[in-house]
């Protein structure tokens, strides 16, 4: 369980990593801060469609096996991406990173139920998603530090060593997955008629996309709405990883007593955090406190949207999984190439204003949306 959820860890960093250092390697590459921003949209899209593909593409081969190979592909990438001479050569190592980033995702996700007791597969689900929920908050500012300290290509080998160590644990400890079924294309995609399923999506969908409009965007954020110098953005950002990952098991914790509440929360802070940063965030302090507020709401984004699409179709856990990742890396790129475009046309406050809109949406989706029948009975949520 250990090396899985260091699995999706890794992936889910080599995927965030670029968000604390757009400043360095847009300086370093020559372009813009938007157009550095595309090294996040173009993993998050590629993840988007790997994930369905390869959960039916590779049939019944040992999941072992797979997972391995991924990871052998992820770290290859990383590597390729610290080299990287200009900004094409990294674009496409930033695609290779997405392949292995959207396959081991998929299908990590529902491998809890086979690798414990049937007694902990809740909390077995539970630490292979914390290692997505910790990676979304503490890569960036690990990231930040190690680009600060010594470059940003270091920071990109330093992930690509801990690919490397990962595949190994993984290969040692896992024992041999064999497929349990074939999980056809045409299986997955007909979940969307599920309007349970849907719903969840939309919410996923919206939620991630208004986080990394704006999220993606944060150090300039830093630096030019709230004067926060470069030394303290790595600070400041594992505060925000801190609040995250406090928010992960607060939220995983509470979350089977109803999903529909627990997003209406996360929500509400998370627009009111990020609308907030023009009006309250001019000063270290002000930022300090928006970004606690900011990585509580969605530190249990990843864990209830999660447990929403679970609820709504429980006989489909691997197809139900890889549409998951393909909504919540889709919605990365999205925000990311949205936010980029809004920074480079408007001005970097308007990435707040769309962040906070996207959020408000997903608050109204929630509210009216169709919930799973099981949230809906309570007690049998709670169980």
């Amino acid at each position: 369980m250990v090396a899985v959820a260091a699995g999706t860890f890794t992936v889910v960093t080599s995927e965030m990593l670029p968000v604390g250092l757009l400043t360095p390697i847009s300086g370093s590459l020559d372009v813009s801060e938007g157009t550095a921003g595309l090294t996040l949209t173009v993993t998050g899209l590629v993840g988007a469609f790997s994930a369905p593909l390869i959960t039916a593409a590779v049939g019944r081969i040992d999941r072992r096996v797979v997972l391995c190979s991924l990871m052998v592909l992820l770290a290859a990438a990383n590597l390729l991406t610290a080299w990287s001479p200009n900004f094409t050569v990294m674009m496409i190592a930033r695609v290779l990173v997405g392949i292995g980033m959207g396959g081991v995702w998929a299908l990590a996700g529902g491998l809890g139920a086979r690798l414990v007791p049937a007694k902990s597969i809740g909390p077995a689900t539970s630490m292979i998603f914390s290692g997505i929920a910790i990676a979304s908050v503490v890569g960036v500012p690990a990231g930040a530090y190690i680009g600060e300290l010594a470059g940003w290509r270091e920071a990109f080998l330093a992930i690509g060593g801990l690919s490397l160590l990962v595949t190994v644990a993984m290969a040692v400890l896992l024992p041999p997955l064999p497929a349990e079924e074939a999980v056809a294309l045409g299986g997955v995609m007909r979940l969307f008629g599920n309007t349970r399923v849907a719903t969840g999506l939309v919410v996923v969908a919206l939620l991630v996309t208004g986080h990394f409009a704006a999220y993606t965007y944060v150090r300039p954020i830093l630096e030019e709405v709230s004067g926060v110098g470069a030394s303290m953005i790595g600070t400041l950002l594992l505060v925000y990883g801190i609040a995250g990952i406090t928010g992960n098991f607060v939220v995983g914790a509470r979350v089977g007593r109803s999903v529909r509440g627990t997003l209406l929360v996360i929500s509400v802070a998370l627009a009111a955090s990020v609308l907030l940063v023009p009006l309250i965030g001019l000063s270290l302090a002000g930022a300090a406190i928006l970004l606690v507020v900011w990585g509580l709401a969605y530190g249990g984004v990843s864990v209830s949207t999660q447990t929403w699409l679970a609820l709504a179709a429980p006989k489909a856990r691997e197809g139900v999984t890889s549409l998951f990742v393909g909504a919540f890396n889709g919605a990365i790129a999205l925000g990311a190439f949205a936010g980029g475009r809004m920074a480079d046309g408007f001005g970097i406050r308007s990435v707040l204003w769309l962040g906070g809109a996207l959020a408000l949406g997903a608050l109204m989706v929630t509210a009216f949306g169709r919930v799973p029948a099981a949230d809906a009975a309570g007690s049998e949520s709670a169980d």
